[in-house]
């Protein structure tokens, strides 16, 4: 049989059929991927960048995302983009005595129970380890009955681990609950309690803590008065010869201080009269029922935002396998897009700062704190007073990431929290019944804080 030997022109043309049949296969694939990603909803939550919008976010690998009336589904961990980067600054916040004071070095922590409280949210607050606080409220069940006005106080040790707990029911009953091993054991004082009302007052000699301590106040209740004027006052700014004026009571147990509470505070800087004084609903206010809380933007951007990574304080790391902590949250937002302050703040960092990029850190009252960082301009100064909503930066990708994003995040007391779900002070002052009740007790109250 003779053997058939093909054309050359027909080779060719099969090889060009082959070769223009792979690049064709090649570019559906990469059309289908590059249209797959925005268009799979599972995988992305686009958040509305209102100061309205609320957000509750649960532990579980699938959780929801409840903007208004409206739900997306959110995997943590698994964003459409993962975003790698490193945010960890160079530069650390300077604190000072003030900071020491809303710290509490000493691990111990007294609260006054306010309307919306649950013991749960307040220990969650103040970084008590999670697993203490669900032993806690599982076992005793009565913790849930707080009731606005009472007093809770608890010592934890360096790790944030509960050490022990105190509910002051009434004056003469007392609940106490200590760690044993692993576990809680309750106990109860019945011992009366003799309350006195206390009137402190004193001149500004060198700072506020130390003369406040001086005239007799203890570093609670130091505490108790810059974070209820901490928006209306820059306690480092107080200068020799203003003036303080203390009213609270105080409860004793024979010679032991069990509970104080904070009455009233009135202090003079110059010509001004800063007052804070406490309403039946466990805030404080001023003399004219006004709110002394300041709000937050929930976001700190203008538009819309996709969350590339959430707030993940054990975050393993797709490639060493490492808890690498992600405490912020990333938003996918283009190169140059303008970023704001979400409150009324001071920057006390605008610099480059390692792997952090482009980074600013701005104070806002004694309690909060918020970063952004991997900028790509930075638009403010250290020192430099801003307001909610100014522009202070643009986004960007500096410092060690590989993508463009804004890392943003919240600090409450010095410890990073979940600004999607955390809870934020609410600016509303008192009206009607309320603010009458109000009104009345401010009578009372003033006449004592005279100088």
């Amino acid at each position: 049989m003779a053997r058939q030997i093909k054309s050359p022109d027909i080779e060719k043309n099969n090889f060009r059929n082959t070769y223009f049949s792979i690049l064709g296969v090649l570019f559906i694939v990469i059309l289908f991927i590059v249209l797959w990603n925005p268009l799979n909803l599972n995988r992305t939550v686009y958040v509305p960048l209102t100061p309205q919008a609320e957000t509750t976010v649960n532990d579980n690998t699938h959780s929801s995302v409840v903007i208004d009336d409206g739900k997306v589904e959110m995997i943590n961990g698994k964003p459409s983009t993962v975003t790698e980067s490193s945010d960890i600054p160079e530069d650390e916040i300077v604190k000072d005595e003030l900071d020491d004071i809303v710290d509490d070095k000493d691990n111990t922590v007294q609260y006054t129970i306010a309307r919306g409280d649950t013991l749960h949210d307040i220990l969650i607050r103040y970084n008590v380890n999670r697993n203490d606080i669900y032993q806690l409220t599982t076992k005793f069940k009565q913790l849930a009955n707080l009731r606005i006005g009472q007093q809770i106080s608890w010592t934890t040790d360096d790790n944030h681990n509960l050490q022990t707990f105190s509910w002051t029911i009434s004056s003469n009953n007392i609940r106490i609950y200590e760690k044993s091993g692993d576990k809680f054991v309750e106990s109860s004082e019945t011992v009366e309690s003799v309350p006195q009302n206390i009137v402190i007052k004193g001149d500004i000699k060198s700072s506020f803590v130390a003369d406040a301590r001086k005239n007799g106040l203890t570093s609670n209740e130091i505490g108790v008065i810059t974070r209820a004027l901490q928006w209306r006052l820059d306690f480092r700014r107080l200068q020799v010869g203003d003036k303080f004026s203390v009213v609270l009571t105080r409860e004793m147990h024979g010679n032991r201080l069990s509970n104080s509470q904070l009455l009233g505070v009135r202090i003079k800087n110059g010509t001004k009269d800063y007052y804070a004084i406490l309403a039946d609903d466990g805030k404080y206010y001023d003399i004219n029922a006004n709110s002394l809380s300041q709000s937050f933007f929930r976001y700190p951007l203008a538009k819309q935002a996709r969350v590339s990574s959430g707030f993940n304080p054990r975050r393993l790391h797709p490639v060493t396998g490492a808890i690498t902590p992600h405490n912020g949250v990333d938003f996918a937002v283009s190169r140059g897009t303008p970023v704001l302050s979400v409150g009324n703040g001071e920057v006390v960092i605008a610099k480059y700062s390692g792997s952090a990029g482009n980074y600013i850190a701005i104070r806002h009252g004694r309690q909060y704190m918020t970063t952004y960082m991997h900028l790509d301009k930075i638009l403010v100064k250290p020192g430099q007073q801003v307001k909610q909503g100014d522009k202070i930066g643009l986004s960007g990708n500096t410092g060690r990431s590989t993508g463009p994003h804004l890392h943003f995040e919240l600090h409450i007391n010095n410890k990073p929290v979940n600004p999607l779900t955390a809870s934020l002070p609410i600016s509303e002052g008192l009206t009607g019944k309320s603010k009458k009740a109000f009104l009345s007790k401010v009578k009372t109250i003033s006449s004592q804080l005279d100088f």
